[in-house]
């Protein structure tokens, strides 16, 4: 992807490793143009590849980004298939134009309950583009905080964990985010201030930035400005602020 500068940036404070977006609002965007929620929702896929590719720009190494909830089944079930056509629809062709910028695609969540076409979708798509390197955008889909805990210590005592060698290290690698760091931006779009259920051991440490604006119209420049806002920090990790301070060792 061709380098992208900007005078907002600071060139002395570090750009976030790892960028996280809570992709909120699609249904609030649609209905303030009296347009069906789905609507919203195509709209908010097509917003997907704008933010990638700033992303990869300004130097992120992780973009991941939640697109449904293991909560989201609660919905109406004509917007729930709404949604699972839009990603069936769209991820062969953004697939191929994510590829092309060089993005390696990843996803974690849970694939029970989706479609057999979409789960090959997803895996073909991770295989195609599994050695790129511009950014590894990972897409929460089927999502769920609590759900992925829940699941890591299933499969701990699956293998018959000794607890006496339980640590946190042990718990990372039986994560849906084994091998990624932890993000240290964590972006909400459409107002709302809270975490819902979104990658909450991994987030431990992460600096919180709030929009008003809902995620379709979140732009790239709305990127960068959270980024901005981001080198304005002071990274304590549960300290106190040192020049010298190290931030936490990536896994």
């Amino acid at each position: 992807m061709p380098g992208h500068s900007s005078d907002n940036l600071s060139g002395h404070r570090p750009i976030p490793h790892h960028v996280a977006i809570i992709m909120d609002g699609n249904g609030r965007w649609a209905g303030q143009r009296n347009l069906p929620r789905i609507a919203g929702h195509e709209a908010g896929t097509e917003n997907i590849r704008r933010v990638t590719i700033r992303a990869a720009e300004l130097g992120v190494r992780y973009l991941t980004l939640w697109a449904f909830s293991t909560e989201n089944w609660r919905r109406p079930a004509d917007e729930v298939e709404g949604i699972l056509r839009i990603l069936g629809e769209t991820l062969p062709t953004e697939t191929e134009e994510l590829n092309r910028h060089g993005a390696r695609l990843h996803h974690i969540g849970t694939l029970e309950g989706l479609s057999a076409p979409l789960v090959a979708g997803i895996k073909h798509a991770m295989e195609l583009t599994q050695d790129n390197t511009a950014i590894t955008l990972t897409l929460a889909f089927n999502y769920g905080g609590r759900d992925e805990i829940v699941r890591a210590v299933r499969r701990m005592l699956a293998d018959g964990i000794d607890p006496d060698g339980v640590d946190e290290a042990l718990i990372d690698r039986y994560l849906y985010t084994a091998g990624m760091p932890d993000p240290d931006l964590i972006i909400r779009t459409s107002g709302e201030m809270r975490t819902s259920n979104f990658m909450l051991w991994q987030s431990a440490f992460a600096e919180y930035h709030f929009t008003t604006k809902f995620w379709p119209e979140f732009s790239p420049d709305d990127l960068e400005a959270a980024v901005e806002d981001y080198q304005t920090r002071e990274r304590r990790f549960g300290g106190l602020v040192s020049s010298e301070a190290s931030e936490p060792k990536r896994r």
